[in-house]
């Protein structure tokens, strides 16, 4: 029987140990997720020209016919069927998705439970459809419905005559149908008086339905709002006029006026009534505890319950620097230091503690999170009942972090680590006096450590084994720890998995070389090549291991519990020279990934500096000690590389792993990692 999984921590592969005054590194771009939670990169969301909210799952639709889906995914309702292209329309449902293409015929993907995607046949001649709980309607040319799926409380028999209808609209367990004449038809569940349209039943142009409650606008700009209203739902706010259109959601309604302007009302726990300050909107939508509204340009705002990644991340999705995953949530670093959060936030998982900058590494655990700031200290938010949040003093001198589901690791420049939290299983007890670490995992219930000989350490959980590193434990530079599996990558870059295996998490896939990272989820892994490629393995449930297209480009991984994200580089650097006669100057200062990587004997460390002036090249071991000298002297604004050959400042060969190049210049620092192979 398969065990449920804690999560593992999966920390951002920013390897700091140093503090950095201002950190660009060169893996710098947009996060995306996939698996149970879908995370969408933000060119992903331009040129939207329609949104629909699902339940906890949110449609795009794109001005080139395409659509784009994000949020929860469990039953693949963001999956969009291929050809994903010549769409016009799309509509979110509890768990289920639809779409109409140009042709006329409709497309439907997700919980299919009780035939809610079974479109009938004909499939042709539809020109609107409407996505309720477990049913679905589409409206056809000559004014007629046809409904399917869930026909409990008579939801897919339409009310004779079914003709002369010119709108629709799903909710949780009833139908709303517009007539031409303006008048509105209701059927199904009437447990709440949602089928008893108010009268006069006239002058009606557009209709919605939320999960027990319905609305109409009149032709005069007004709402007329009816059934379940224990949470205000149906308690239109004043001046109830000047509304362009309307829309149900789970217990709260939404409308958006003519000046560009959305108004909310009814159930706000998650803040889903809260409308940021914004104009220009053109259409509103939302789910069960979430909003979001298109602005004219095309871009999105969202609002609201983000558990599951409904509304995205809460940010920008770009300048983000490092990624990392819990339980639920993920957190992401962004070029300026500061931390965005988004994913379950029932513990106050997102709730960065102030002042939210400074950040060199994050790191998720079951339902909290560590910060390592860049003066050496450690900040912990979130679920803290096993005390996983109350850092041990002194908290200094940090310069790694780990949390696994309900304990802490950090680790000191002195090569010494310190563990915290619930210790049930003895994930928190000392190894001796040992000051030879390099780097910390934590996994479900049992910590890995790695040593600067190669070797492994681990203790605590070990009934899969997952403590016990195999033979021959040498020649270690990474470690990562999953629920109750671990991964160990080489300095040959080849991945070595150990512990619960029932869904192949340690069966790391041929050609089992060329991995710079590795991340250890819930019942599956992740391995990042050298080439930007990711591959994951283990369990494929929820699609986790299905990375999405373009596989390319990526330059960190964090696994979660069911769900995976990647960190894509919008840095990426040409092979070829600058055109003849120019000279190009970088806007900031960046180093790329050096080339190749990992390397022997030698690689090559290209970076661009903006201006004149005093450059210094340096590379430290993963402990933060120099190791060499490799530039330090004054430079023009340009282009530069530099070879290393893996050697110290005395000529002496360095030992196999992974070491940090440190480019300063005009009072920053950025840090690129390399991995040497001997």
């Amino acid at each position: 029987m398969r065990t449920s999984p804690f999560v593992p921590c999966s920390l951002c592969l920013l390897i700091t140990a140093f503090a950095i005054t201002t950190t660009h590194a060169q893996c710098i771009g947009s996060i995306e997720g996939w698996g149970r939670s879908v995370v969408v990169e933000q060119s992903e969301l331009d040129d939207l020209i329609a949104i629909s909210g699902g339940w906890n799952h949110t449609l795009g639709l794109k001005n080139d016919g395409t659509i784009v889906a994000w949020g929860s995914n469990g039953d693949e309702q963001c999956l969009v069927p291929e050809p994903n292209a010549d769409f016009v329309a799309v509509s979110g449902g509890r768990m289920h998705s639809l779409a109409l293409k140009e042709n006329g015929t409709v497309v439907a993907w997700g919980s299919n439970d009780v035939n809610q995607c079974d479109v009938p046949s004909p499939n042709a001649d539809f020109m609107a459809v409407a996505a309720g709980g477990h049913h679905s309607l589409g409206l056809q040319m000559d004014g007629s419905i046809v409904a399917w799926g869930n026909d409990s409380h008579g939801l897919i028999n339409v009310p004779a005559p079914n003709t002369g209808f010119i709108a629709i609209a799903g909710g949780g367990y009833h139908n709303l149908g517009l007539k031409a004449d303006g008048s509105i038809v209701a059927w199904g569940s009437n447990q709440w008086d949602q089928c008893l349209v108010p009268a006069p039943n006239e002058d009606f142009i557009a209709v919605a339905a939320g999960s027990h409650h319905s609305l109409g606008l009149k032709s005069d700009g007004s709402v007329v709002a009816w059934g379940y209203h224990y949470h205000g739902q149906c308690n239109v706010p004043v001046p109830n006029e000047g509304f362009v259109s309307i829309e149900g959601c789970g217990l709260h309604s939404l409308g958006l006026k003519a000046d560009g302007t959305a108004v909310a009302w009814g159930h706000d726990a998650d803040g889903q009534c809260a409308v940021p300050e914004t104009v220009d909107l053109v259409a509103v939508t939302g789910g069960e505890g979430h909003s979001l509204g298109l602005e004219a340009d095309g871009t999105i705002v969202a609002w609201g319950n983000n558990d599951r990644c409904q509304c995205n991340i809460p940010a920008v999705n770009e300048d983000f620097v490092a990624v990392a995953s819990g339980r639920y949530h993920h957190l992401g670093i962004l070029s300026n230091g500061s931390v965005v959060a988004w994913g379950e936030a029932h513990y106050g998982q997102d709730e960065i503690p102030e002042p939210n900058a400074n950040f060199l590494a994050i790191a998720g655990g079951g339902n909290h999170s560590l910060g390592l700031k860049n003066d050496g200290s450690i900040v912990a938010w979130g679920y803290g009942d096993y005390g996983q949040c109350d850092v041990p003093l002194p908290n200094v001198d940090f310069v790694a972090i780990d949390a696994g589901a309900d304990h802490s690791l950090g680790l000191k420049s002195d090569g010494t680590v310190v563990a915290w939290g619930s210790n049930f299983h003895g994930q928190c007890d000392p190894l001796g006096p040992r000051s030879t670490f390099a780097a910390i995992a934590a996994g479900g219930h049992h910590t890995l450590v790695l040593d600067t000989d190669g070797r492994v350490w681990a203790w605590g959980q070990n009934a899969d084994g997952q403590c016990i590193a195999p033979a021959p434990n040498e020649g270690f530079v990474a470690i990562s720890g999953g629920s109750r599996h671990s991964l160990g990558l080489k300095s040959d870059g080849s991945v070595v998995g150990w512990g619960e295996n029932h869904d192949g998490q340690c069966d790391v896939p041929e050609p089992n070389a060329d991995f710079i990272a590795i991340s250890a989820g819930g019942l599956h892994s992740m391995g990042l090549k050298s080439n930007g490629t990711i591959v994951a393995w283990g369990s494929d449930d929820n699609h986790e291991c299905e990375v999405p297209e373009p596989n390319a480009d990526f330059c960190a991984i964090a696994a979660g519990t069911y769900s995976c994200q990647g960190l894509r580089n919008s840095h990426t650097t040409s092979v070829e020279g600058p055109s003849p006669g120019t000279v190009p100057v970088a806007a900031s200062l960046l180093i790329h990934a050096a080339v190749p990587n990992p390397f022997n004997p030698s690689t090559k460390i290209q970076f661009e500096v903006p201006a004149s002036g005093a450059v210094q090249l340096a590379v430290y071991n993963v402990r933060g000690q120099l190791k060499r000298l490799l530039l330090d002297e004054h430079r023009s604004a340009g282009n530069y590389s530099v070879s290393w050959n893996g050697r110290d400042d005395t000529g002496r060969k360095l030992a196999s792993g992974t070491y940090l190049c440190r480019l300063t210049a005009a009072g920053e620092s950025v840090v690129s990692k390399m991995v040497l192979v001997q």
